[in-house]
């Protein structure tokens, strides 16, 4: 069967390694890819929004099956794009329909399928410029500190996490009043903020029955002690250790299981990735988030662990018999570190030559790079996910650095220390 992958990052780098792997997969294509993907497939120069250029590569290239690595296109219709043009409708699309994909695109109505399906979150409430006294009230009702989430997507920049009260007001005018976010914070989640540690638990679903996937624990926070602005993702680690039996067991029951179940019951014909952000507040499960695609970057942490044949388990997705398919996870821990320019999540420069990647012996998921007459440049702000395999933590952590150290290019950053506080 041919394939393609939709997206550019680390984590279409990911999937796109792993369905190489399979003998199911006869041609892999991945649209626009980057360097690293172009090394286990043909990358095709097409922007993830533009359906029609896309149904012409499905079409010009016999692709049966189309897996979405990013939210937006997910959010935008392409399974309903495809669903309804009978050219392509034969074509399996690994991803939920634009129903399916606000449980990310809208913070409001996640929480409302949490709230209707007794899935375990923090309180809140949701606020327009035309009630924004109302919200002020509402956060001084909380203790800090206060959380506040624009509705929509905003690239991952759209949560703000403030310990003044006087400062969260005068961010929820920004929000509302003066479009600090777009249309995506045309509307504003105010939560009650939860204590404890963040994990992330994935799921692969056919709208019926589902495989739990690995789960890991992302790092945030461009700065040492994860402290500093917010970023697309510093690393991640696979397993997370407190996330013991009894804790996963509590998530399957009182997260998955009604999650899916919620799915099924509101008729989403939901064939595609759950990404469930987690806190563990006292051995009880709290859901922060819904996504609707895997993380980044806790995909290059994650799929390395999964033994199954992927290509396999997405077969199962798109024919509604993904419970008979065998699902087998590596019991060692992965554990990422990702390599960012200079600057990022802010300003940062293009362009920069890199070397040292053929000296390498962990996995290096290629995320903001491209390839200019043979030479790999950089191209984004992550620009690679390194991933050291081990027996435990200290020693996977301890390839990846390895391999890290071995990869230069001008003014790269990189956290030294992912993992710290899962000693």
């Amino acid at each position: 069967m041919n394939v393609l992958v939709v997206g550019s990052g680390g984590r279409e780098h990911a999937l796109s390694w792993k369905l190489a792997q399979s003998e199911k997969v006869n041609d892999l294509f991945i649209a626009p890819g980057n360097a690293g993907t172009a090394d286990v497939g043909t990358n095709l120069s097409i922007h993830v929004n533009d359906f029609e250029a896309i149904k012409q590569a499905v079409l010009f290239h016999d692709i049966k099956m189309v897996v979405v690595g990013p939210e937006d296109p997910l959010v935008n219709g392409i399974r309903n794009f495809f669903e309804a043009d009978d050219e392509i409708s034969h074509v399996a699309v690994i991803g939920p329909n634009a129903m399916g994909a606000k449980l990310e695109g809208s913070k409001e109505y996640s929480k409302e399928f949490m709230m209707r399906h007794n899935i375990p979150t923090a309180k809140y409430a949701s606020f327009t410029a035309d009630n924004i006294s109302a919200g002020y009230k509402f956060l001084e009702s909380l203790k800090p500190p206060y959380v506040l989430k624009a509705d929509g997507l905003a690239a991952g920049k759209g949560v703000l996490i403030l310990e003044n009260l006087s400062i969260a007001k005068l961010e929820l005018e920004a929000m509302l009043s003066n479009a600090k976010f777009g249309e995506a914070s045309k509307k504003v989640v105010i939560e009650e903020f939860l204590t404890g540690i963040e994990l992330s638990v994935f799921v692969l679903t056919d709208g019926k029955s589902y495989k739990i996937l690995p789960e890991a624990k992302d790092y945030k926070r461009i700065g040492e002690g994860d402290i500093g602005l917010n970023t697309g993702g510093m690393g991640a680690i696979s397993p997370v250790l407190f996330a013991h039996d009894g804790f996963l067991d509590k998530v399957e029951e009182q997260v998955v299981k009604p999650t899916v179940d919620g799915l099924n019951k509101e008729g989403f014909d939901y064939k595609g990735f759950i990404f469930i952000g987690l806190m563990n507040q006292d051995g009880e499960p709290q859901v922060v988030e819904y996504n609707v695609r895997m993380g980044d970057p806790e995909t290059e942490a994650v799929i390395p662990r999964i033994k199954s044949d992927l290509m396999d388990l997405f077969e199962g997705v798109a024919e509604g018999n993904l419970k008979e398919k065998s699902f087998e996870i590596d019991s060692r821990t992965a554990s990422t570190v990702v390599m960012v320019s200079g600057g990022y999540p802010e300003a940062y420069e293009k362009n920069k030559e890199v070397t040292g990647l053929n000296n390498t012996e962990s996995l290096v998921f290629h995320a903001g790079t491209k390839i200019d007459d043979s030479k790999v440049l950089t191209n984004g702000g992550r620009v690679f996910a390194v991933t050291g395999m081990a027996e435990n933590q200290e020693e996977a952590l301890k390839a990846a650095y390895t391999d890290v150290q071995k990869i230069k290019f001008d003014k790269l950053n990189y956290r030294t220390d992912i993992g710290f506080d899962l000693k």
